[in-house]
């Protein structure tokens, strides 16, 4: 821990930014002009698996999922079709950057930051949604966040939103934003926009409603970059603009969860709800888990075993590899699984017990029912063309600089060093070239 850099640091968290973004990113001119007064990494790798929840806490925490505990988007809940998400700060294991600075007595806010419900952030309005028949959207949020503000937010901004729709609802993050910095002056503000996300997911990875909300995002970080100037902070504040996974063209959905019933280890009654289970797939998207009931089992790890082994080599399967608990620790997962899955690219898994193993998806099963997508992400890192971004400029920050490669695991030690904080002992470094020596 070292003297602080900068007074004001603004991590904008834009949703499924990919590198290969990089010559729009250029071409549009708030991003242009963050690049060339700043530094940046066109490639940064991201973590396994590469999902929403689990990236967001690697950029506070510094920690691989398998250190800081969230390791999926959605929690093991076999049988549920609407899985509860990793909402609370109480997933995320270890000290986060926002705790950091309240330690510090430095001012935090997040907007729809992920796995920040009940944290202990000054201005918060985590992301989290009803997942009950007998909850509402805005109690919801207020019960998990900071009541007054989020009041005084839906009050103002409300009329904006159109449910959880896009790009309604990162405009109405923006209007927020906006308000925040000019009313609240936050030392962290941590913000997360989802319409490239929704957009990719929706019409698929290069499609023109994709390429639209970059542009729309370049529109909301100018506006931004405005406030921070008209309120005279710019001079003293930081801005960070990063990508937390790239994302990947599908049309193939993966069901283990059928086989694994068809071998007698998933169960369902006469209505098709699972009543027992001894192993279950867990979706993460472009990959997936394979938990034991019973770790025991060994019998179910057998058949489970042999299962995947004729996957593996069946060319047709949509399998590229298996690693088992102690491998997918190693790459940063849960080592708490049996097996870990990577879909090919086309592929990816859904948690599904009916129907047949693979289903082709078209555009008209994507307006039909949201569960299917036409591009996601959640694949191992290393795929290839599959790396994000990170952008930073302003107080602390060298001009200039091109860091050739970082990790996601790399983002949070060095914002914390901005803010003269520290992470403790994480599985990333400080980026040290990011950073002025004043």
């Amino acid at each position: 821990m070292g003297e602080a850099l900068t007074k004001y640091v603004i991590i904008i968290s834009f949703d499924c930014l990919s590198s290969l973004d990089f010559p729009l990113l250029q071409a549009l001119p708030n991003f242009r002009s963050l690049l060339k007064n700043g530094a940046y990494a066109k490639h940064v790798e991201s973590i396994y698996p590469s999902v929403t929840y689990p990236c967001h806490a690697t950029i506070v925490t510094g920690n691989y999922p398998s250190r800081h505990g969230v390791v999926s988007n959605t929690l093991l809940q076999p049988g549920r079709h609407s899985p509860d998400w990793h909402w609370y700060r109480r997933s995320v294991q270890g000290t986060t950057l926002y705790d950091e600075a309240k330690k510090a007595n430095l001012i935090t806010a997040a907007l729809l930051w992920p796995v920040t419900a009940k944290a202990k952030i000054d201005y918060n309005m985590p992301e989290i949604f009803p997942n009950r028949p007998w909850q509402n959207q805005i109690l919801t949020s207020l019960l998990s966040g900071s009541p007054l503000y989020q009041w005084e937010m839906n009050r103002r901004f409300g009329h904006i939103r159109n449910g959880l729709n896009q790009p309604e609802l990162d405009d109405f993050v923006l209007a927020s934003a906006v308000h925040t910095i000019e009313t609240k002056l936050p030392n962290v503000l941590l913000i997360h926009f989802t319409d490239l996300d929704t957009q990719r997911h929706l019409h698929g990875f290069s499609s023109k409603q994709a390429m639209d909300a970059i542009r729309r995002h370049d529109e909301r970080l100018g506006q931004i970059i405005n406030t921070l100037k008209k309120g005279g902070i710019y001079e003293n504040a930081t801005i960070i603009a990063l990508g937390d996974h790239s994302a990947l063209n599908e049309a193939k959905a993966l069901h283990v969860n059928v086989l694994l019933r068809q071998n007698e280890l998933l169960k369902v009654n006469k209505h098709g709800k699972v009543k027992s289970w001894k192993a279950y797939c867990k979706s993460c998207d472009g990959s997936a888990y394979i938990y034991l009931k019973n770790s025991n089992d060994t019998d179910t790890k057998q058949t489970v075993s042999q299962l995947l082994t004729s996957l593996l080599n069946d060319s047709y399967s949509g399998v590229e590899f298996v690693l088992n608990g102690e491998d997918a620790k190693k790459h940063g997962a849960d080592g708490n699984c049996l097996f870990m899955l990577e879909a090919e690219k086309g592929y990816y898994f859904l948690e599904d017990w009916t129907g047949p193993y693979m289903k082709t998806i078209m555009p008209a099963d994507v307006t039909a029912n949201k569960k299917y997508t036409l591009a996601t992400h959640g694949y191992s890192p290393t795929k290839e063309h599959y790396t994000t971004i990170f952008m930073a400029a302003g107080k602390g920050i060298r001009q200039n600089i091109v860091i050739p490669f970082m990790r996601l695991i790399d983002e949070g030690p060095t914002i914390a060093r901005l803010l003269g904080l520290s992470l403790g002992d994480t599985d990333g470094k400080i980026i040290e070239e990011l950073l002025t020596n004043d």
